[in-house]
C-alpha cells in the first residue's frame, strides 16, 4: 500500500462543517472496511454511507489509502484514550503491592475493553477492521500502529502484573505462554465476524447477550489466574 500523503485541512470555504465531516468518513469508512475489507469497500460507498459526495475523501484524505490510515489513526488514538486510565490502576497497584483481588480484578478490566472492541457497538466495526487485518484481509496499517503504540505497552504490563499474580517473573516463558492463553479466551468471538454464533445458535449478540459473554470469559479468567497465584504460592514456600 502507497504512503499516504499529509491530509488536507479544511478551509473557511470548504466542506461545511469540517471536523464533523471528516469524522463522519471516517466512521463509514471504519465499518465498512471492517464488513467488506479494504479492497472489497469502495470510496463510492464510502461516500453515500458518509452522506457526502465522492470527491469529498478526496478533499479530505487525498486517496483511499490516506482514508484507510485515518482509520487506523483513528483506532488506535481511542484505544488509547480507553485504556489509559485502566493501565494507570494497574501502574498504582503493581507500585502499592495490591493483593492478589486488586490484581485480578485489574485484569478483567483490562480484558472486559478487549472484550467490548468486539461485541459492543460502536466498537464492533473497529475490532472487525483490525481482524480482517490479521486475517490478511487487508493492509496491515491498522495492527502495526496498535502494535507499536498499544499492544507492545500493554503486554509489558500484563506480563508484569501476571508475574505478580503468578509468583513468577515477566520474562519466564510459563508467564508469556498463559499471557497467550488468557488472550485466547477472547479471540474466539474476534474474527471472522459472527464466527462464533452457529455455535451458540444465536442470530447476533445484543447488549444483554454480550454481558453474558463477558460474564462467562470473566469467571474463567478468575478461576484460572486464582488457580496460578494458588500453586506459584505453593511453589514458593
Amino acid at each position: 500500500m502507497t504512503q499516504a500523503k499529509r491530509l488536507r485541512r479544511p478551509s473557511a470555504g470548504g466542506y461545511a462543517r469540517g471536523d464533523e465531516t471528516r469524522q463522519r468518513i471516517i466512521d463509514a469508512a471504519i465499518q465498512l472496511f471492517g464488513e467488506h475489507g479494504f479492497e472489497r469497500a469502495s470510496t463510492r460507498d464510502i461516500a453515500s454511507a458518509a452522506g457526502v459526495n465522492a470527491p469529498a475523501l478526496q478533499y479530505y484524505f487525498e486517496s483511499k489509502e490516506g482514508l484507510y490510515k485515518a482509520c487506523a489513526e483513528y483506532i488506535t488514538d481511542d484505544l488509547k484514550a480507553r485504556y489509559a486510565p485502566v493501565m494507570k490502576q494497574i501502574r498504582d497497584a503493581l507500585k502499592n503491592n495490591a493483593d492478589v483481588n486488586i490484581l485480578i480484578d485489574a485484569y478483567l478490566r483490562i480484558q472486559a475493553l478487549t472484550l467490548d472492541s468486539v461485541l459492543v457497538q460502536p466498537h464492533l466495526s473497529k475490532g472487525r477492521l483490525v481482524g480482517r487485518e490479521l486475517a490478511g484481509e487487508s493492509p496491515n496499517v491498522a495492527s502495526e500502529m496498535l502494535q507499536k503504540k498499544m499492544k507492545r505497552p500493554i503486554n509489558k504490563l500484563m506480563l508484569s502484573l501476571l508475574a505478580n499474580i503468578m509468583h513468577t517473573r515477566p520474562g519466564d516463558t510459563i508467564t508469556r505462554i498463559r499471557l497467550l492463553t488468557l488472550k485466547g479466551l477472547v479471540l474466539a468471538f474476534y474474527y471472522p465476524p459472527g464466527a462464533c454464533l452457529d455455535l451458540l445458535e444465536w442470530k447476533e449478540i445484543d447488549a444483554a447477550k454480550a454481558v453474558m459473554i463477558k460474564a462467562a470469559v470473566h469467571e474463567q479468567t478468575r478461576t484460572l489466574l486464582m488457580s496460578w497465584h494458588d500453586a506459584g504460592k505453593h511453589k514458593a514456600s
